[in-house]
């Protein structure tokens, strides 16, 4: 894999407009006035279609000052490529222009973790990760990517990686310049009522910080949270790291916008401070 791969755009068009202006236009729909702006150390967004999870993503990262280094982590919807795959070399392109991977850090973090496997597979047909870009790229002109995709559910390997990724951001006294952004959507496809009992219990593991507690939700409610998994990694590297205060900035289902409450996906939108 040479320095010179670029992933393009697959999901442009589908889960939001392919068109730069368009996409700005819809973008900026979705945001509330009044904004006051936060250092976040780490965030949760949803990467459903704009029209449906737009606005709790949008609304989220438009309370961040983005940061200049974004540690995205997301689950493997696909099955392609490795469990664990970190992507460390090339760009990726969006309809607001190209992104270019942090090969520098991308490499260190490869390098700090027992798991991680360097890997572009994963990435090029999965749009966990993709649908953040622009709005990443709305709000801020230059910033890198270190792109992860997980495909396991196991706890133990899942904690011990978001402990190597704050590792190596500790090691490089880069913590304020470093943003962790776990990509996930709620509850699958049941009643709006039983979506948000379920991911009420998911969003109190993640706002008190507990990646144990959220995997005991996650299994022993059934609870089908897409990326639980990057979650949970980005929790353990934010408890290394010594975050704080959590705070749930938007919930909304897809019920809220299409009317039909009888199949819902949940979206949450956490900041961590």
């Amino acid at each position: 894999m040479g320095s010179s791969k670029v992933r393009k755009a697959v999901v442009a068009g589908r889960f939001y407009p392919d068109d730069a202006q368009e996409l700005k236009k819809q973008i900026s729909s979705f945001i509330e006035p009044k904004i006051e702006k936060c250092n976040a150390q780490a965030c949760v967004l949803p990467h459903a279609g704009y029209t449906y999870s737009g606005r709790v993503a949008i609304q989220t990262l438009a309370q961040i000052n983005i940061k200049d280094k974004i540690v995205l982590l997301g689950p493997n919807h696909t099955g392609n490529g490795v469990p664990f795959s970190i992507m460390t070399q090339g760009s990726w392109v969006t309809p607001l222009g190209s992104v270019d991977i942090d090969t520098e850090l991308a490499e260190a973090i490869l390098k700090g973790s027992k798991y991680l496997e360097s890997d572009s597979a994963a990435h090029l047909d999965e749009h966990s990760l993709e649908v953040e870009l622009p709005i990443l790229q709305y709000f801020k002109n230059r910033f890198k990517i270190v792109p992860i995709a997980f495909m396991s559910d196991d706890l133990s390997v899942l904690k011990k990686i978001g402990q190597e990724i704050a590792q190596v951001i500790v090691a490089r006294k880069i913590q304020d310049d470093v943003l962790l952004a776990a990509s996930s959507d709620m509850t699958h496809y049941e009643s709006q009522q039983d979506a948000e009992a379920k991911d009420k219990l998911a969003i109190e593991a993640i706002l008190e910080l507990n990646p144990d507690k959220l995997f005991k939700a996650v299994k022993e409610h059934n609870i089908t949270m897409c990326g639980y998994a990057p979650v949970i990694v980005m929790l353990s590297a934010v408890n290394f790291l010594g975050a704080k205060i959590s705070s749930l900035v938007k919930y909304q289902t897809s019920g809220d916008v299409t009317g039909d409450r009888a199949s819902v996906v949940g979206y949450a939108g956490i900041i961590v401070k």
